[in-house]
């Protein structure tokens, strides 16, 4: 009686070892995920800080000549 429920918990401590490998991953992926994310969305944003203005003074400039 005793070897099987010995035998049952390392059953069980081997899947909770298994399963928290895998939820390790999914933790790491989704944490990329999220950083590649925000990334994709604020690098631009903070481009376009610097292009819009430079932009602007391109084209004003243009446009003085004309006037």
């Amino acid at each position: 009686m005793e070897e099987k429920i010995l035998k049952k918990i390392t059953e069980q401590e081997e899947k909770i070892d298994k399963i928290y490998r895998s939820v390790e991953k999914t933790r790491k992926m989704f944490l990329m995920t999220i950083i590649v994310s925000v990334a994709t969305f604020l690098l631009p944003l903070i481009a376009l800080i610097f292009v819009i203005p430079w932009f602007l003074h391109i084209m004003s400039n243009a446009y003085q000549g004309l006037l």
